[in-house]
């Protein structure tokens, strides 16, 4: 039997913490960014943590146990 392989276009776009947590980029905040204030700006610019909704897809992908 194959060796389960995780999802490489997902890992190039999350990063897991030691602790499981996998955080991602905000969306919106690559271009057209003159509308917006410059709190809005500001805050693309953190990565946010996954919600647990998404952590069962996602460990599902990645093959291995992420944490809410």
């Amino acid at each position: 039997m194959p060796k389960p392989k995780p999802h490489k276009g997902l890992l190039k776009r999350v990063r897991i913490t030691a602790r499981g947590k996998v955080k991602v980029k905000r969306s919106c905040g690559s271009h057209l960014n003159s509308h917006m204030t410059g709190k809005q700006i500001r805050k693309l610019r953190c990565k946010k943590l996954i919600k647990s909704a998404d952590i069962k897809r996602l460990s599902a992908m990645l093959h291995r146990s992420l944490s809410p």
